[in-house]
């Protein structure tokens, strides 16, 4: 999946870069920054000592050392005021410069902090945005996978409104619909079994019914197998022509790699996971009608049983095909995120 959100530490994350909120002198400190410094060793303070420093919003590269990786980028993030001092542009600066860097030293995953969202003072809701909005435009540009790591639930929010948006959009649609009408079933069938006891049907009479149902049963089997509606594959491949886009622009607004596509593209018989089907039905910007369609090809459907299901329906509603902002919202709920 080219944009992950993980909760975890990013010292743990094997890939070929991890990005470290430093300061301004790189010679560690507090928070990720002396995580990072304390992970790798002494190797990368000597190292960045050589460096002469960074300025907000840049990006410069050392070795990984004792980290899972093979490079650290270091950026400097800026220090909130009131949102009025160019802080959005400075981090923006921050994620699109690191990732640059990554692109220039042939990287091909990348992990990011929260960059600027602790002692720096950034609303973490915002910085959130500002990550995923940036990772996002030059995801549309380049192949890498990229992660936004997260150490606790506490560190990641997604604006208060959405949340409580969401929520009552939940509220309002959840049903528990596991218990339905669950005797009805049993209880019609019942009163078949007592209608035939009351009612003796002869053996060999019973027996020539069997056989005739049988026969078309298989009649009626064989006409249906003729007549297969498209695959998931085939409307998939059809709804890109009907758009009008590129593949490319297709899986990575999907947020799926090159390679599934590829193995969809090639198996006209592929069955994806209900995740990655929902992926292309946003990047394609399926209205919510055409979206259960290209679910049940690939054999599922949206509930009002599931809370995965119902935030998927508010995101197409609203009409926000966003899928990186559809995945912060998973997220925080504590839900799959829609990817490879």
């Amino acid at each position: 999946m080219p944009l992950r959100i993980v909760r975890n530490d990013i010292t743990k994350i094997k890939c070929d870069a991890i990005v470290n909120a430093a300061n301004s002198g790189l010679l560690g400190g507090g928070g990720v920054d002396g995580t990072i410094h304390r992970a790798a060793g002494k190797g990368l303070k000597l190292e960045c000592m050589k460096l002469g420093g960074c300025k907000v919003g840049q990006a410069k590269i050392t070795g990984g050392y004792n980290l899972p990786c093979k490079f650290v980028i270091h950026t400097v993030g800026p220090i909130w005021s009131d949102g009025n001092h160019g802080e959005k542009e400075m981090l923006e600066s921050c994620y699109r410069e690191s990732l640059l860097l990554a692109s220039e030293y042939r990287c091909e995953s990348i992990a990011f902090p929260l960059i600027s969202s602790g002692a720096y003072g950034y609303p973490k809701a915002q910085a959130l945005k500002t990550a995923v909005d940036t990772i996002g435009a030059f995801l549309l540009e380049h192949d890498m996978t990229v992660y936004i790591a997260v150490f606790d639930k506490e560190s990641f929010q997604i604006g208060e409104r959405l949340f409580s948006d969401i929520a009552q959009y939940i509220d309002q649609n959840y049903v528990d619909t596991h218990t339905k009408r669950r005797f009805e079933a049993p209880r019609a069938i019942r009163s078949k079994q007592m209608l035939c006891e009351d009612e003796p049907f002869p053996a060999a009479e019973m027996l020539a019914s069997y056989e005739t149902s049988a026969k078309a049963a298989a009649l009626s089997l064989d006409e249906a197998l003729k007549q297969i509606d498209e695959s998931f594959s085939q409307m998939l491949l059809r709804k890109i022509d009907e758009k009008g886009i590129k593949d490319s622009e297709c899986y990575k607004k999907a947020n799926i790699d090159r390679k599934l596509f590829s193995k969809i593209r090639s198996d006209i018989h592929y069955r994806p996971s209900k995740a990655t089907a929902i992926a292309f039905a946003i990047a394609l910007e399926l209205s919510l009608d055409e979206t259960r369609e290209m679910l049940m090809k690939a054999g599922f459907a949206l509930s009002h049983s599931s809370r995965f299901d119902i935030i998927i329906e508010y995101f197409i509603t609203k009409g926000n095909y966003n899928i990186f902002e559809i995945n912060e919202a998973l997220f925080a709920f504590d839900q799959s995120l829609l990817g490879s």
